[in-house]
């Protein structure tokens, strides 16, 4: 064992002076053991961790938005709903998701995640599964509110997860490849509604009953084998050796709050609340959430109403999904190299602008449905930077398990409107839909161009004060931490 000395008075936790160094930060009284290779570790964890935990969000999405491809292979006339009532269900699922978001993480921070995130997702299958029995409007009803209700917990939960394993810089490629699920599942969702429904018939069920009857089938299947695959926190991990989790956790104390003993306080849930910035982040995700799910509910919808049939328009949802994944994922290593945040999330926005000034002014068929690529190809990659930064930048557990969820509940209520916009009679320009996509997104562009100077100023400041203070912090016992109200805080921008 070796231990590294602290080579500066006070140093600025999270920021990376060489950010591709092959050794953790220098933090006083931390040993790090010998003969670990910190890049083969991280490709453990990845291996172990994020196959596991970006299958269960894929499916999630899939038991969400599969009701979209539903809706176009007869689902409304069969349960004798309007097009505004199938509206109303698509609400219910956003408000149960919405009302129990916070108390979903609060349960996770006080049980653990091998148990936690398995449940929420046996529960919500089993709920998916049921919605291809439902008989009539009130049942449609009962079964999104619920399914909202149950997977509400998982992806601000994966989130607080995440950060209890990885460095500050290296979360946010790591959430955006989890959420990069999210695209891949309206591009699986597609090509799967497109083959079940051929079962039509098969069981004297429609093939839309077959489409959540089957899919849901799947979610539990997985569910009951996620038990087995899904880790704890470090301290505990069997996958590691004891090497290996004295090293996650010497890398983890010099870089954040992850390896810190904090039990579960009201006091810090309050913390969160108070403090402006978490509000921001919600905003944040407020003015990509509506464009984001409106997109993914109506996107078959949308298709279709410009003249393909129920099996083309199927099929068609595939490719604007398609290049959102690659978009994803390219634009979150590109803001990882660069190690920017804001400017990502702006400029990805202004993609998806465009595409939706092109879906609300071309009359022709064929340049509006790739207006459709272009909003999905800047809203995903949005999204995903969006949703990584709480995870990064708020410190103090409680505080950052209950900020995730806020901004994931604040998010949610733009979907809640956005349900209520696409109406049936309303196509094929949709133009209230598309226009309010359109005028979120400008919105987002103007929240996160404010926060971004907020954060940037908050940093400016603390090293100021710092360097006034010699690199000291005064009123702090030694080992004294304050979370990211802490002077060597810096936020990430």
């Amino acid at each position: 064992m070796k231990k590294i000395e602290e080579t500066s008075p006070a140093p600025s936790v999270g920021v990376e002076k060489n950010p591709c160094a092959e050794t953790p930060p220098s933090e006083e009284g931390i040993e790090i053991p010998t003969g670990i290779e910190e890049k083969a570790l991280l490709l453990k964890l990845d291996l172990k961790l994020l196959p596991a935990l970006t299958l269960l969000y894929l499916l999630s999405f899939l038991d969400r938005s599969n009701v979209a491809n539903a809706r176009i292979e007869g689902l409304t006339t069969d349960l004798n709903m309007t097009g505004n009532q199938y509206l109303t269900g698509l609400t219910l699922y956003f408000i149960g998701y919405v009302l129990f978001e916070i108390p979903c993480n609060i349960v996770l921070k006080r049980t653990s995640p091998r148990k936690w995130l398995p449940t929420l997702t046996l529960a919500w299958g089993i709920v998916a599964t049921l919605m291809g029995v439902t008989q009539n409007m009130a049942g449609f009803f009962a079964v999104r509110f619920v399914l909202g209700m149950t997977e509400s917990g998982l992806f601000p939960g994966v989130v607080f997860y995440l950060s209890m394993w990885y460095k500050r810089n290296e979360q946010h490629y790591r959430i955006a490849l989890f959420f990069s699920a999210a695209s891949l599942a309206g591009a699986f969702g597609g090509i799967l509604a497109y083959g079940i429904a051929f079962m039509k018939g098969v069981g004297g069920l429609s093939g839309w009953r077959w489409i959540f009857i089957l899919e849901g089938l799947l979610t539990i299947l997985v569910s009951l084998a996620s038990y087995a695959f899904i880790a704890n926190y470090p301290a505990t991990a069997s996958f590691l050796t004891s090497k290996e989790r004295a090293y996650v956790h010497a890398r983890l104390t010099a870089d954040n709050d992850a390896t810190r003993d904090e039990a579960f306080s009201w006091p810090n849930v309050r913390v969160a609340f108070a403090d402006p910035k978490c509000w921001l982040y919600g905003l944040g995700f407020h003015t990509l959430s509506l464009p984001l799910y409106t997109l993914s509910l109506f996107l078959p919808t949308i298709i279709k109403n410009l003249g393909y049939t129920a099996a083309q328009a199927q099929l068609l949802t595939v490719p604007p999904y398609a290049v959102a994944t690659c978009m994803t994922i390219t634009v979150a290593v590109l803001s990882e190299r660069y190690h920017l945040r804001a400017p990502f999330i702006m400029g990805s926005s202004c993609l998806a602008i465009i595409g939706y000034i092109i879906l609300l002014s071309a009359p022709s068929a064929g340049v509006s449905y790739f207006g459709t690529i272009l909003a999905a190809s800047g809203i995903y990659p949005a999204t995903a930077i969006v949703l990584s930064w709480p995870a990064n930048n708020v410190s103090g557990q409680t505080k950052r398990a209950t900020a995730n969820a806020m901004q994931i509940s604040i998010g949610n209520l733009g979907a809640v409107l956005g349900t209520q916009l696409y109406r049936s009679n309303d196509g094929p320009r949709f133009f209230v839909g598309h226009g309010f996509a359109a005028g979120y997104l400008f919105a987002n562009v103007f929240i996160v161009g404010t926060l971004w100077a907020v954060l940037r100023r908050e940093n400016k400041r603390r090293d100021g004060l710092m360097e006034r203070e010699g690199g000291r912090v005064v009123g702090l016992g030694e080992g004294e931490w304050k979370g990211d109200e802490d002077l060597r805080w810096r936020f990430q921008t």
